[in-house]
């Protein structure tokens, strides 16, 4: 009986890194860094209209509970 050949593993890219690969490719460094920029802005607008969004339950709230505690 002979051994099995040996396995190689080989990671396949995921699904960003080949991404990333196609925008080296097709997109100059400066056009790379404008998208990265304005990507990093469209999260961070998100992370302010959900911090705001809490602000206004918290205040809804607050001001629920102290038109209950003062009719």
């Amino acid at each position: 009986m002979q051994a099995a050949p040996p396995v190689r593993a080989t990671a396949i890219p995921s699904f960003t890194t080949a991404l990333r690969a196609v925008e080296s490719l097709l997109l100059s460094s400066g056009q790379r860094t404008a998208r990265r920029n304005a990507w990093t802005s469209v999260l961070e607008d998100r992370r302010r209209a959900k911090d705001r969004v809490e602000a206004q339950r918290v205040l809804e709230q607050s001001v629920s509970r102290s038109l209950s505690v003062h009719p």
